[in-house]
């Protein structure tokens, strides 16, 4: 019988690297949505919706004016032309106000005159409604305004306004306790991974709550990952297998190793695990470029999932052509980075991550998943990219 907590994926720290696609049923299995919180509207925006949001009455509650302009009853402007001017009874009105009882129809001032007499001067007729937003017209009562599971967006938060409530239930940003083991011996510690994944954090929606340097030994690191009451913990470094590395049994000693190896390039050392507490936690590598993603692929999913949001990588996936072959090993997910070509729905191979680091990522416009089962793609190849931000 599996045990409350269990994810039923033994533990592989002494078996060699997992697949990519067992340490994700992993992090699916050690992470769910977090529990809903209140916020006003303007904290709103990026947040994820945790409940339907439905109109309480119909909206707009009345006919209203859709522009600027004269109220007035169509009916009487029947007959109106520029060979024979109507002068009617009208009040000026302004978009969004409700109309005149009397009134059905709105003229735009640049269609009419004044004649200062509680009149304008038509030349040309109007029908019903024209110009004038009809009661419910946006929403009728109960219509549903934001489905939950929505990330919040500005045209989101227009919508929810209509509802006139001050606050929306939205799932709580997850907080996200990141631990950098210390430098190896007498080496000075430049952290280049800490502000990188700190973004990468934000991004996916959650709060960094700690970003500790914590001494390079089992001890202190497992006794900073039992202290911890965050929602997941990062630790960053020390999760190879040489004499300085002890995350991965400074992580079973506060609590459980379930993963010790990834078949992911560039990331191959990831941990995954539990704390006593309970705390999911995800041990990266401390080169930047296996750091990275690793963050992506495993810890960025469960800290989407924490929070409410899509799993799937935050990256628009888009079918291109390849324009040089990509070669790559059997048994490892390899991540390749591209830039866009010069032809239309073309990229080009880069060199690997593995050689040119954090270069490849912030030079290259998108990347490409090979997957364990592919020696890689021929020239010409169709293959999904996934494109960064802004391409």
């Amino acid at each position: 019988m599996r045990r409350s907590g269990d994810t039923g994926i033994r533990d592989q720290s002494d078996r060699g690297s997992v697949s990519l696609e067992t340490a994700i049923a992993w992090i699916d299995a050690a992470t769910r949505c977090l529990p809903a919180e209140r916020v006003s509207l303007c904290n709103a925006r990026g947040r994820v919706l945790s409940e339907d949001s439905r109109a309480g009455s119909a909206f707009p509650p009345c006919d209203r004016a859709a522009l600027d302009g004269f109220a007035v009853r169509a009916q009487e402007s029947v007959g109106a032309s520029a060979y024979n001017p109507l002068s009617l009874p009208a009040r000026t009105v302004a978009a969004g106000e409700a109309l005149p009882t009397e009134a059905d129809a709105v003229v735009p001032f640049e269609h009419a005159q004044s004649d200062e007499t509680d009149r304008a001067v038509l030349v040309e007729a109007v029908t019903p409604g024209a110009n004038v937003e009809r009661q419910g017209a946006i929403a009728e009562a109960g219509a549903m305004l934001v489905q939950s599971g929505t990330r919040v967006t500005a045209r989101h938060i227009g919508m929810l306004a209509t509802a006139a409530s001050g606050k929306v239930p939205v799932v709580r940003r997850p907080r996200v306790c990141i631990l950098l083991a210390g430098p190896i011996r007498s080496q000075r510690l430049c952290d280049s991974d800490g502000p990188m994944i700190r973004a990468a954090v934000e991004r996916d929606g959650a709060v960094v709550v700690d970003l500790v340097v914590v001494e390079r030994n089992q001890s202190a690191l497992a006794a900073a990952l039992a202290a911890t009451d965050a929602d997941i913990a990062l630790v960053i470094g020390g999760t190879g297998h040489g004499p300085d590395d002890c995350a991965a049994a400074a992580l079973a000693e506060a609590g459980q190793l379930a993963v010790h190896g990834v078949a992911l390039r560039p990331g191959e050392t990831t941990g995954l695990g539990r704390t006593g507490r309970g705390v999911a936690v995800v041990l990266l590598p401390g080169a930047p470029i296996a750091c990275l993603w690793s963050y992506e692929m495993l810890a960025g999913r469960a800290i989407r999932r924490l929070g409410g949001h899509a799993s799937a990588l935050p990256f628009r996936p888009r079918t291109m052509t390849i324009t040089r072959k990509i070669v790559s090993a059997i048994g490892m997910t390899e991540m390749w980075p591209v830039r866009c070509g010069g032809a239309v729905d073309t990229v080009e191979p880069m060199p690997p991550f593995t050689e040119i680091g954090l270069m490849a990522a912030a030079g290259g416009d998108g990347f490409i998943i090979i997957p364990e089962t592919s020696e890689g793609y021929p020239q010409g190849a169709r293959v999904t990219v996934y494109l960064y931000e802004g391409r």
